[in-house]
């Protein structure tokens, strides 16, 4: 299974000067199209800004882009072509759905080229915020090159309506204890603390998730997944992070009927007002503006208890090692990340964008504000991208967790037994 791995922006630098004339390997020499298989769907916010670039790169370069605008089940789409010569020439996604598929199955290509190409005077390389470069994330062990090039960057946060709630615009509580009195005053006034689909279980991990490197780091759920003894879930933090979650459902602070309707019924009510606060993504007001009441504001706050860490996921580009056209479509991905379409995946797409110097969206200055000051990052998982970990394992026992299925105890002894399986499955 291979190692993923970050470089230093240093050594990345200085990689990309030694391989960034090479040519692709088995690229269509002087092809003047690609295919690109879109996370996007046609009419959303994000995808008119990759239209417009599209139409430019075409204008600017000759290359005819084949874009299918796949939605989100595009990197499914992906797989059966993957040992073909149908393969797309670029897909988009989150580091959670590209590196299983791709890094960690040796199915991506490095992008030495895109990382060494020039945007208005600037080096790619230099785009991505040394910041966001931590280890076992973007390159595969043996190659030189990143198999990702980064276009945006989605996190979580608490999110509430500063309308309704100015009182968390004032003093956000800071750690766990205040969380939880917090909650407690609005349950007091009548109100419903926490709106959750709880049949999503993404959504659901992110609890345990952020608990754990509150209490043990980034990356110490990725480590302890990593153990094939399954003996790192006796640390006590693992425990204690599932109390935590235990507390949540015990103090009934998420909303009725969480537990048995189906996305998006509860971020819907959050957005009507029937719930005070929503821990989720980026993507929360994209997805919820159209039915949030008359005068919402969006604001967030980081979920207390994660000290100076802050959740920064990568979404961007990758190119399948098979791909016919892999020179052009590094070509694209380079093209992307001029400041014209970061700036657009900021204000029309309400979104974060990669480049440091992009503009955003008011209702993403808090978290983005959150990001810059935080000391250190993690991923959605902790950066867990064994094949099948996730959605196997980790995902439904978190699942039983949250939903009040299982207590904490239960789901720590669940982890060790299925993590030895899982090892001696996959090794």
């Amino acid at each position: 299974m291979a190692k993923i791995r970050t470089l230093s922006a240093a050594a990345l630098v200085g990689a990309l000067a030694l391989t960034g004339c090479a040519s692709a390997s088995g690229d269509a020499g002087d092809s003047k199209e690609l295919t690109y298989w879109s996370m996007w769907k046609e009419g959303e916010a994000q995808q008119k800004v990759v239209a417009d670039a599209i139409a430019d790169f075409e204008e600017q370069t000759g290359i005819e882009v084949n874009v299918q605008w796949q939605g989100r089940d595009n990197i499914k789409k992906t797989v059966p072509t993957l040992n073909t010569n149908k393969v797309p020439d670029i897909v988009d996604g989150s580091f959670a759905k590209l590196a299983p598929i791709l890094a960690e199955t040796g199915q991506a290509k490095p992008l030495a080229e895109a990382y060494a190409a020039d945007v208005a005077g600037e080096k790619v390389s230099s785009l991505v915020p040394e910041a966001y470069l931590r280890d076992d994330v973007l390159t595969v062990e043996g190659d030189d090159a990143p198999w990702m090039l980064p276009y945006s960057l989605t996190g979580d946060a608490v999110w509430f309506n500063a309308a309704e709630h100015p009182e968390l615009v004032e003093s956000p509580p800071q750690d766990w204890d205040q969380f939880l009195a917090a909650m407690d005053e609005m349950k007091a006034a009548g109100d419903t603390p926490i709106a959750i689909d709880g049949d999503v279980a993404g959504y659901n991990a992110y609890w345990y998730t952020s608990a754990m490197v509150g209490l043990a780091g980034p990356g110490s759920l990725r480590e302890m997944a990593a153990d094939k003894t399954g003996e790192a879930w006796d640390d006590p933090e693992t425990l204690e992070a599932a109390q935590m979650i235990e507390e949540l459902v015990e103090g009934d602070y998420f909303i009725d009927g969480y537990n048995a309707s189906k996305w998006p019924a509860q971020q819907q009510a959050w957005a009507d007002n029937q719930a005070a606060m929503l821990f989720n993504g980026t993507w929360i007001p994209t997805e919820t503006g159209p039915y949030a009441a008359d005068g919402f504001e969006y604001s967030s706050f980081p979920l207390p208890g994660l000290g100076d860490s802050a959740r920064a996921d990568f979404v961007g580009f990758a190119v399948p090692a098979r791909a016919k056209n892999s020179d052009n479509a590094q070509k694209f991905a380079a093209f992307f990340l001029e400041k014209k379409y970061q700036d657009a995946l900021g204000t029309d797409a309400k979104i974060i964008p990669i480049r440091a110097d992009a503009a955003v969206s008011d209702e993403m200055s808090t978290i983005k504000d959150a990001l810059d000051a935080a000391d250190s990052y993690y991923m959605q998982n902790d950066g867990i991208s064994f094949p099948g970990y996730n959605e196997k394992l980790l995902w439904p026992a978190l699942s039983d967790l949250v939903l009040g299925k299982t207590d904490a105890q239960t789901f720590v002894d669940t982890m060790k037994s299925g993590q030895i399986d899982y090892w001696e499955q996959n090794s």
